[in-house]
Order: C-alpha cells, then sequence, then structure tokens
C-alpha cells in the first residue's frame, strides 16, 4: 500500500504540487495522467525524497525514505548517461547492490540473477554489449532487467515508452504485468492516453493537484479528463 499525506512541492514561487493526499492498495499497474507541467515526475521524485517538499508518503505505513530498499525506480532516458561506457550486464547488475555488502564482488548466483532477467527482457545475446550500442527499446528493457534483479516490491518508471519501439513496448508490458500477478506494485508517469484502458488497471489522474484516483473504468472519464487537461483534450465517445 502506498499512503501520501499533504505532499506540496514548489519550484521557487511555482507550485508544481499542491496538497496531495491519497491511499494506493496493490498489487496493480497504476497510470500517472495529466498534461504537461501537471507534476507526474514530481510526484515519483518526491515520495522518493529526490527533491525537497512538505508532507509523507508511506509504503505499508513505513516512510519511503527509510524503504527505499523496497523500491526500483528508473527515471526518464533522458537524464541518464547512454554513453557511459558500461556493458549491458553490468547495467542490469547494478540492481543488486541495495542487497550486496559493500565492497564484495558479485558471484556466480548473482550473475545467474542477471542472465535469467535479460532472458526475460528478449537481450541474453546483448549482455556483453556496450549501453551506447543499443536501440532506445533495448536501452529501456535494460533497465527493466535492472529493476528484476532488484526484486523490489514497488516500481516507479517515468515514461519509460517514449521513444521505443512496438516489441519493446510490447515486451515490458508483458513484464510488468508478470510483476502485478507476482504482488508488485508498479507506478507509470505515461502520455499516450490511447494506451491508458489498455495498461491501467488504475489510474492517477494530476494537474497540480489531485483530480481522481480509481480503477480506470471508473476513473478515465470524460470528466476527469476535461478537469485534467481542460481545452486542450479532444474526447470523442471513448476514444482518444
Amino acid at each position: 500500500m502506498i499512503r501520501i499525506e499533504n505532499l506540496s512541492v514548489s519550484y521557487k514561487e511555482t507550485l508544481a504540487l499542491k496538497d496531495i493526499s491519497l491511499v494506493l492498495h496493490g498489487p496493480t499497474i497504476t497510470g500517472i495522467i495529466g498534461p504537461n507541467g501537471a507534476g507526474k515526475s514530481t510526484l515519483l521524485k518526491s515520495m522518493l525524497g529526490i527533491i525537497p517538499h512538505e508532507g509523507q508518503a508511506f509504503l505499508d505505513d513505513k516512510e519511503v525514505k527509510k524503504s527505499l530498499h523496497r523500491v526500483a525506480y528508473v527515471e526518464q532516458k533522458i537524464h541518464i548517461d547512454y554513453n557511459f561506457p558500461i556493458k549491458v550486464k553490468e547495467c542490469v547488475s547494478l540492481g543488486l547492490y541495495p542487497s550486496i555488502p559493500l565492497f564484495h564482488t558479485l558471484k556466480a548466483s548473482h550473475w545467474k540473477k542477471v542472465a535469467d532477467a535479460l532472458e526475460i527482457v528478449g537481450l541474453s545475446d546483448y549482455a556483453d554489449r556496450q549501453i551506447s550500442q543499443l536501440s532506445g527499446g533495448q536501452f529501456q528493457r535494460v533497465l527493466i532487467a535492472r529493476c528484476l534483479v532488484q526484486e523490489a516490491d514497488y516500481i516507479f518508471l517515468d515514461e519509460p515508452f517514449v521513444g521505443i519501439d512496438s516489441i519493446s513496448e510490447e515486451i515490458i508490458m508483458n513484464t510488468l504485468r508478470d510483476l502485478k500477478k507476482a504482488g508488485k506494485t508498479v507506478l507509470i508517469v505515461h502520455h499516450d492516453l490511447s494506451k491508458v484502458p489498455h495498461y491501467f488497471d488504475q489510474v492517477l489522474l494530476l494537474n497540480r493537484e489531485l483530480i481522481d484516483l480509481g480503477p480506470t473504468i471508473e476513473t478515465f472519464t470524460e470528466a476527469n479528463l476535461k478537469k485534467a487537461y481542460g481545452s486542450k483534450l479532444f474526447f470523442n465517445g471513448g476514444g482518444l
């Protein structure tokens, strides 16, 4: 369960999030949607303590900042150094380090987890390539594999489907569905409204304030979308 109480974020004199309070029960794949500048990425970062904020966020009644080992977070690809000289398998192995004592080397069992994760995302043959040699979709799959080896209870993804191919998007979604079946809670910042009914069982609608949170079939409505997007949205008979 995720619980947020009175979460607010300001950048200088600009209010990015205002008094967000909610409870989200898992397992779930929940989409965070709203217009540009709505505070979607800010919500994830403030929950994780990456940026200054007011209010609190909890995982199962324990503050998130005291439970970071239970969270796997993938930020937007534009903020990740794609040219850093590291192999695919080494990048995936970084997800193991929260559970490995400092200065300890990886064992064969650890590398087996890495290999298994790469197989799940269809990249076994790419283990020894540099990440700079991958396409955008392949690199995003590597980041998902890193989440898999971390074995976190909560997965926070910021725009994971931007700039990737359809095959990678399908592989990632199938992987996330399997994680939900395994009891995980997945939060995804998402912008493509046409995919929302197919990808998410719950939707969190945001525009600096919480518009609504609930099952997609009940929450992803014309009325709520107009509240979030205003005149910038055209909604036609349930299709976008």
